[in-house]
């Protein structure tokens, strides 16, 4: 069965700090379809996900920033 990946990148306009950048990474790998997550120390503010478009969406993703009450944008790779 092949199963299709997309990769996304979210920019979050706020700074979060090691806890706040461990809580959203937690909140995204909890939604069915995300695969896998990835930010850098460097750059807390830019979160790359990894997901199986037919079971989220880019756009569901994003809700999950705001639903964290931040807010925050899809940037296209």
């Amino acid at each position: 069965m092949d199963i299709n990946l997309a990769d996304i990148t979210i920019h979050v306009d706020e700074t979060l700090d090691e806890n706040g950048q461990k809580q959203l990474e937690s909140a995204f790998r909890e939604r069915e379809g995300v695969v896998s997550v990835h930010h850098e120390n460097n750059r807390p503010h830019l979160f790359i996900l990894e997901y199986n478009p037919e079971k989220v969406s880019g756009r569901d993703l994003l809700s999950i920033t705001h639903f964290q009450g931040l807010h925050g944008e899809l940037v296209g790779l």
